[in-house]
């Protein structure tokens, strides 16, 4: 990385070459020192739209969290709007296809879910399609950011080298992991909060306020309304069934779908509050719950950045800096 930071600052000698016959390298330094020419005894210029830049992100940061608070709905509602469309376009406007056709794919499959989720009477079968989809994009979002620290990593410590590798391919390639990582980490967790809400709420036996429209049979799973078959302490064939601190009972899949992808940390049927650590007590598992604390940090990353670096751009522009 230092030597990638020094390359940058040597002059490149054009001679009679044009633009397009620079090497990949020289015309990224031909670029970068053309950025300084130009904004050479600017330096007055760049501190107040630094000083504009981070009172900006103040008011907004106070902004959003008023909105949160008062309207958390609107404001999630707008959050995944904002995380479904800003890339998109940014990916349009650059030619980025492999994104847009990810994309696609992603919006496809996850709006056909969906519209399963939200349909009334719910399938019986729906709940467990749901989480079983959104934990694997969650499980794939999360190796893929493993993955993107690891190359990044690696190739601080010049591990490429053993391969006779370019560091601005591995970095490249190590960002874009990261990258497909966190955004459909983010973008799959909003998106299945709210079918774990809409299908919970058809069945019956949670709702957002108030209490449940149908009473809880003991044998029952008030995550997707289906029997129990195994008890508590017994080990099950397929999968195990899980009772909680407040005595009520899931399937196993159910509730970890219902906490980890469906970003809940209550009990489906009396809210009470969920201890993650104990339904966590294997210290592989508790990684997947520091991981969705990332995400919810980078969904303003993702949703919020863009719009604040366009009103900062705006502000600067309507006071003739540039």
């Amino acid at each position: 990385m230092f030597q990638t930071r020094m390359d940058l600052h040597m002059p490149v000698d054009m001679g009679n070459r044009t633009l397009d016959e620079l090497s990949p390298d020289e015309r990224r330094r031909y670029e970068h020192q053309e950025i300084h020419k130009k904004h050479e005894g600017h330096e007055k210029m760049h501190f107040e739209m630094l000083i504009i830049f981070i009172v900006t992100v103040f008011i907004v940061q106070i902004i959003l969290l008023e909105w949160r608070k008062r309207h958390s709905k609107s404001y999630a509602m707008a959050t995944i709007v904002g995380m479904w469309l800003v890339p998109l376009i940014l990916s349009l406007k650059n030619y980025w296809w492999r994104f847009v056709f990810i994309w696609l794919l992603f919006t496809c499959i996850s709006g056909l879910i969906t519209r399963k989720a939200l349909q009334k009477p719910l399938e019986r079968t729906t709940p467990r399609l749901v989480y079983k989809w959104f934990l694997f994009l969650y499980k794939l979002s999360y190796v893929l950011g493993v993955i993107g620290y690891f190359v990044l990593m690696a190739t601080l410590f010049g591990v490429n080298l053993i391969f006779d590798a370019s560091p601005n391919l591995w970095l490249e390639y190590g960002s874009l992991f990261i990258f497909y990582g966190l955004y459909y980490g983010v973008l799959g967790r909003d998106i299945s909060a709210i079918c774990a809400d809409k299908m919970a709420s058809h069945i019956g036996y949670y709702t957002n306020e108030g209490i449940p429209t149908r009473h809880l049979d003991p044998n029952v799973c008030a995550v997707c309304g289906n029997v129990l078959l195994v008890p508590v302490k017994e080990e099950g064939i397929i999968e195990n069934t899980y009772k909680l601190s407040c005595q009520h009972v899931f399937h196993e899949f159910c509730i970890r779908g219902w906490c980890i992808v469906g970003k809940k940390q209550t009990c489906p049927y009396c809210k009470e509050k969920v201890d993650l650590k104990r339904m966590f007590c294997n210290p592989w598992q508790r990684p997947h719950v520091l991981y969705a604390q990332l995400l919810d940090w980078v969904r303003w990353l993702l949703a919020w950045q863009p719009l604040i670096l366009f009103i900062v751009k705006g502000i600067n522009w309507s006071l003739g800096l540039k």
